[in-house]
């Protein structure tokens, strides 16, 4: 009797220990923002970050086989008030596009913001990491900006799901493997 009680106990905790370690990697999937920087021009007010844990196994083998994919980066600029309500400055969205040619063997990468201008790698590695950062977006002119004014910059990625084939918004399991949103990262500064 013992030794049954004992043997439930023990696999009990190999369940639990199983559930333990498919948490830790779900959560080891999710895409973070990471290397976040505010920075200006003499001009404007500039963005950098780059998206880790983006590109999972189910995505890659569907970019592989030719279907496009589409990451979405929301910012929104606020200026900081107190005892009074936060007045948005400025919004941004742009959108990073990815498309294997299979037949040519290359990778055509098309960022929103960078004035139409497609970019061309036959390296996967490259393609993910131009589809996973950006650099020098430009979110506001200064001169909309008030010297001594503490401003809060929020920034977020997701994949835009309205990039996957119609037929396949119905294969709901395919659709969660490609999911994927951060959280909204903030950073406080003053101009």
């Amino acid at each position: 009797m013992i030794m049954a009680f004992l043997a439930k106990r023990k696999k009990l905790a190999l369940v639990i220990c199983f559930l333990l370690v498919i948490n830790a990697s779900a959560i080891a999937e999710d895409a973070i923002l990471t290397n976040i920087t505010v920075s200006n021009t003499r001009d404007d007010l500039l963005l950098y970050l780059n998206v880790e844990g983006a590109f999972r196994e189910e995505m890659k083998k569907a970019i592989l086989s030719g279907v496009p994919a589409t990451f979405s980066f929301f910012a929104s600029l606020n200026r900081v008030q107190n005892f009074w309500f936060d007045g948005t400055i400025a919004d941004a969205e742009v959108t990073h596009t990815i498309k294997y040619d299979n037949l040519k063997k290359e990778f055509t990468i098309h960022r929103s913001w960078e004035d139409n201008n497609q970019k061309v790698t036959n390296s996967f590695k490259e393609a993910q990491k131009l589809m996973t950062e950006i650099r020098s977006l430009k979110i506001i002119p200064l001169s909309r900006l008030e010297k001594g004014s503490q401003y809060q910059l929020r920034v977020k990625a997701e994949f835009s799901k309205k990039t996957l084939p119609f037929y396949l918004h119905y294969v709901l399991f395919f659709v969660s493997l490609w999911d994927f949103e951060t959280d909204w990262y903030t950073i406080d500064f003053i101009y």
